[in-house]
């Protein structure tokens, strides 16, 4: 790491948006590919930004208003510090100042007759309150301005007009009963408007009298012009004029000739002694031939190959050439030469890269992975670990930057007739042709990019294809300074386009794969509460993933540079955006969908059958080692259905609002939008069967053989005294499928136990249909049970349990007498009284709706 930038200078100090500004310090970088950084008053200026020097930058100031820092960012270096401030403004265009809307003029001043001018020479603005303004010679600070009033302004004609502004600027030191008479000038002068034209004329009778004699006196005195002068006064000084510069030629005519022609003497002398070596070559090359110093001969020719010279040497040497009257067009030649350098340095450089990544792709391919865990962010671009095909790219932008605006100035120089040769129209045509490198260029930069996307890994992808689009933007930058034409800009135009969207389609589909690998983050801990029960980290994990590649996405890619358009203008393009972030919520599914049903590896490991206990609650799972302690299968698809839930709930609807007030195109008008959020809706539905089936099957399966248990049948004669084993198991059992659900996710209790209790009403009525002999005893034991148990399980009986409940009471032959009933009535209190824990589980909250979830802040459940 190097030392930090230090601006220490700049020029001009403020200025408005656009300024072009000069920024000198120290450590600004040693190449131009250092810069990464440059913001003037916050706002960021690096497209604009050249580099000239380790000590100077220029740029351009952007939309700035108010003082600021000018700070500047390099690679080694990082984000330095300024010692001096830019103050931008937005200062008012008056009619004498170029501008591309229409600027009305101040009313003219008024002075004494024959010496008013004819137009206003400045923009000046009447004082509306008809006031003095000598005693306010102190102008107002304009920062405390600015702090009373935002950006608000005193210009009377700007939309942010504040009197209070206009006020202090121009009458802080006006006393308050002046103020009031200008009040009371500025409602006349509003009344006065509103009369008549009639009036108007009445009142101004004096001016209009003196307006017509002023008109009648100028009438005159041009009469008396034509008379003395005749009708054209100024053709007789044109005349004169004419003769005086003829006579002036004819006494300067041999001295200029003289003077010419020594210059060409001396620049042919000038050229002769610093272009020794071309006048002399052909003799130097026959004698070296003659000798045997052949090395000396490839030397010469090898000579001739080096760099083109600069614009300005350019210029000097094709004024001497005209001059030595050279034989053909020297200028056109020049630019042919500096044509064919540009692209044979493009093939050159194309050629040695492709070498490179020929003769080291194994080696490339043995530090691939270590870039990718090292370079998540593109914070790591030394040429040790920069792919041959990025360098490429990185080479042909500076050459281009370096090479091209020397031949278009060039060229503009020629046609334009600066270097003093006979301008060919004809070929401004072969120019244009030229000018095809461009072609090239980016044919180079496909070519190097689809070399890239075989040899990197997807991770690599986004990463390089975002630093790609950064330098393409910088050159494209300088090529828009140049003033191209149109068809050479828009072949980077179009290519721009594209690489935005395949930087967004990288950015998305990698934040796709981390997404569909958050199953391997799942640690089945319930780390955040809310009103559908516990969420585990993976939804939040999703959204903060969303979240964070739709920002990096809109701040890269999204923003428009200099001369692009909007991203997702096309309807294409809006689909890519659909089709990304369906790709998104697709792979979250799929985690989710991983997790339900093979997240918890341990809890599958055990193929013991899921027997109903009468302890109560649920058999416990154990693992191969038998010190399993981790969540059995059935916890693992309730907190998975809680995560779906919230998922739903709350997580997509907040992502479709961000991504909305992040002006992406609205989720709302793709077509098969709300089809894509089945998916979860889908996933839930069968996340809650499979636990349905783990729950439900075996506590059904167990009511029949618990009802005959002992070979009792109904037609017993022994006085009832309590409800059968089978009811009690039934109420233990969905006590302990309540505790289970309402300890992860209260809000599921309705969905799972209503599914169940119907199944639970469907069997007992199934049962009690098949019973073919009941004795008094039976009635009341089999009345009592089921009474029980519909009362029990009323919180969560649908209108199809219910029916059932009905169907097994109507299975059973009713009490034959009012003593039966009172026994029915008497056992079914006594066990409300006995079984009150229990029944009051399965009571549903009438106090509050919204089951409470109670859990230490400091301390982490695990299911």
């Amino acid at each position: 790491m190097g030392p930090p930038p230090v601006v220490t200078g700049i020029s001009p100090k403020e200025g408005p948006p656009g300024t072009r500004v000069i920024v000198r310090g120290e450590f600004l970088g040693s190449k131009a590919q250092d810069l990464i950084g440059l913001t003037i008053c916050g706002c960021d200026c690096l497209l604009s930004a050249e580099w000239k020097s380790s000590n100077k930058i220029i740029a351009r100031s952007g939309p700035c208003k108010g003082r600021g820092d000018i700070i500047v960012t390099t690679r080694n270096g990082g984000q330095g510090t300024s010692t001096v401030q830019f103050r931008g403004y937005h200062e008012t265009i008056g009619p004498m100042k170029e501008s591309a809307v229409w600027v009305e003029e101040a009313p003219m001043q008024s002075f004494v007759w024959g010496r008013r001018t004819l137009s206003p020479t400045n923009y000046q603005q009447e004082d509306p309150l008809g006031l003095s303004v000598e005693g306010n010679d102190k102008k107002f600070p304009e920062d405390e301005l600015m702090e009373l009033f935002g950006e608000g302004s005193g210009d009377l004609t700007s939309e942010k007009f504040h009197p209070g502004w206009f006020l202090l600027q121009h009458h802080h030191a006006t006393t308050f009963e002046d103020l009031k008479a200008g009040l009371a000038y500025l409602k006349r002068k509003v009344n006065s408007q509103k009369e008549g034209q009639l009036s108007f004329l009445k009142a101004n009778v004096g001016s209009v009298v003196e307006q017509l004699d002023t008109i009648i006196l100028l009438k005159e005195q041009f009469e008396a012009d034509i008379k003395t002068y005749g009708p054209d006064p100024t053709e007789k000084l044109e005349k004169a004029i004419k003769q005086s510069m003829s006579e002036a030629n004819k006494l300067f005519d041999d001295v200029l000739a003289r003077r010419d022609r020594a210059d060409a003497t001396r620049n042919a002398l000038a050229v002769m002694q610093r272009y020794k070596f071309l006048f002399c070559m052909p003799i130097n090359i026959e004698k070296n031939i003659k000798r045997g110093n052949y090395d000396l001969v490839i030397n010469d020719y090898a000579r001739l190959e080096e760099m083109p010279f600069s614009l300005e040497e350019h210029k000097k040497i094709i004024r001497n050439l005209v001059n030595l009257e050279a034989e053909g067009d020297p200028a056109w030649d020049a630019i042919v030469f500096h044509s064919n350098y540009l692209k044979k340095s493009i093939t050159t450089c194309m050629q040695e890269h492709l070498e490179i990544d020929n003769s080291n792709g194994e080696d490339f391919n043995k530090v691939k992975s270590t870039q990718i865990n090292k370079q998540s962010k593109l914070n790591k671009t030394d040429g040790t670990s920069t792919p041959p095909q990025i360098s490429s790219i990185e080479t042909i932008c500076d050459i281009i930057v370096e090479q091209l605006p020397d031949l278009w100035r060039l060229g503009q120089s020629y046609f334009t007739g600066q270097l003093h040769v006979a301008v060919d129209a004809e070929k401004q045509t072969p120019f244009k042709q030229n000018l095809n490198c461009l072609n090239l260029v980016l044919s180079s930069m496909q070519h190097a990019m689809e070399a890239m996307r075989n040899t990197c890994s997807n991770d690599l992808d986004a990463v390089w294809l975002l630093h790609i689009l950064r330098r393409i933007r910088q050159m494209y930058a300088s090529l828009i300074h140049l003033d191209l034409p149109s068809d050479a800009l828009d072949i980077f135009g179009k290519f721009i386009l594209d690489l935005r969207l395949q930087c967004f389609g990288a950015l998305f589909k990698q934040t796709a794969e981390n997404i569909a690998a958050l199953h391997k983050k799942e640690t089945w801990q319930i780390e955040y509460l809310n009103e559908d029960g516990g969420v585990t980290k993976v939804p939040y994990l999703f959204e903060e993933m969303v979240m964070e590649v739709s920002k990096r996405a809109r701040d890269t890619v999204v923003a428009c540079g200099p001369r692009e358009g909007p991203l997702f203008a096309n309807p294409v393009h809006q689909l890519l955006f659909y089709n990304s972030v369906k790709t998104l919520f697709t792979s979250f599914t799929r985690c989710l969908q991983q997790l339900a049903f093979n997240g918890c590896e341990d809890a599958l490991d055990d193929d013991e059958p899921s027997v109903s206990q009468l302890v109560g609650s649920p058999s416990v799972y154990k693992s191969k080692s038998n010190k399993h302690q981790g969540p059995t299968w059935e916890q693992c698809l309730l907190i998975s259905l809680s995560n779906i839930r919230y998922t739903l709930n709350t997580v997509l609807p907040r992502i479709g609002d961000v991504l909305k007030d992040q002006d992406y195109p609205n989720l709302s008008n793709a077509v098969g939008w709300n089809s894509d959020w089945t998916q979860l809706e889908t996933l839930d539905t069968a996340v809650l069967d499979a636990y349905l089936e783990r729950r439900c099957d075996p506590l059904v399966g167990t009511i029949e053989p618990s009802m005959y248990l002992g070979g009792l049948e109904w037609d017993f004669e022994t006085e009832p005294t309590h409800v059968k084993p089978y009811a009690q198991e039934i109420l233990a059992n969905l006590v302990a499928v309540h505790a289970e659900v309402r300890r992860v996710a209260p809000a599921l209790l309705q969905r799972v136990l209503s599914h169940i209790v119907e199944t639970v009403a469907e069997e007992l009525a199934r049962l009690m249909s098949c019973v073919t002999q009941f004795r008094p005893p039976g009635i009341v034991q089999a009345r009592t049970d089921i009474i029980l148990l519909r009362n029990a399980l009323q919180s969560y009986s649908t209108t199809r349990a219910k029916n059932f409940f009905e169907e097994a009471l109507d299975a059973i032959p009713h009490p034959i007498n009012k003593d039966d009933c009172m026994r029915i009535d008497m056992l079914l209190s006594k066990v409300a009284t006995s079984m009150h824990l229990q029944l009051s589980c399965l009571a549903s909250d009438t106090t509050n709706n919204t089951p409470t979830l109670i859990a230490d802040p400091n301390r982490v459940t695990t299911v």
